[in-house]
């Protein structure tokens, strides 16, 4: 392993482990044995748990933004189709990689400064977001409403979407391919008849 593939391999396990069992629930020894390295290595790159925390926060914001940023690149000047872009490809971590989403809800219950970490990285993407709203609104290209209520609420939207199948599952529906394909067109559908104008 190289130097930098061994603090990448800290990182992707620390977020499968924090998205999974929470923050509390895992300590640097868990990650350690998960890595396969001695607990000093992750010492080594991440002075303390803290520290290692807020780079897997900025690992996950890097990982979601970068998809993100893609999703709105690959279409055009449509909004509706530049928010469905962005829907299916958040849609595809959020299903494959539930721990990611896992791990942003898991930062409420951290210390305080852990969010304000998180917030601050994402603030100008939030901010960005919530003026393409606003605009795309004034030209009367989406339903007009509260732009950064409507940007937290897609949020919550899919993400509530891709991380609770047992809530889904109880309303019949099976977390199988064709289930997921169902499910993404669903939630598709649901977020353009929500910004129609």
């Amino acid at each position: 392993m190289t130097a930098d593939s061994t603090r990448r391999r800290i990182l992707e396990e620390s977020l499968d482990l924090f998205g999974t069992r929470g923050v509390d629930g895992v300590s640097l020894d868990d990650i350690a044995e998960s890595v396969g390295v001695r607990k000093q290595s992750i010492l080594y790159w991440f002075n303390s748990k803290a520290t290692l925390v807020d780079a897997v926060l900025d690992h996950a914001a890097d990982e979601l933004l970068t998809v993100v940023e893609a999703a709105v690149r690959s279409r055009g000047d449509d909004p509706l189709a530049r928010v469905d872009a962005v829907v299916c490809a958040v849609f595809r971590p959020v299903v494959r990689r539930p721990a990611l989403l896992g791990l942003v809800r898991e930062v409420g219950r951290l210390d305080p400064r852990h969010l304000n970490h998180l917030r601050q990285r994402l603030d100008p993407v939030i901010q960005a977001c919530r003026c393409y709203f606003e605009s795309e609104m004034h030209r009367g290209r989406l339903r007009r409403c509260d732009p950064a209520l409507l940007a937290g609420m897609l949020y919550a939207t899919v993400a509530g979407v891709g991380t609770e199948p047992v809530v889904l599952e109880s309303l019949g529906w099976t977390a199988d391919t064709a289930g997921l394909r169902q499910l993404r067109r669903e939630l598709r559908r649901y977020v353009r008849a929500t910004l129609a104008p």
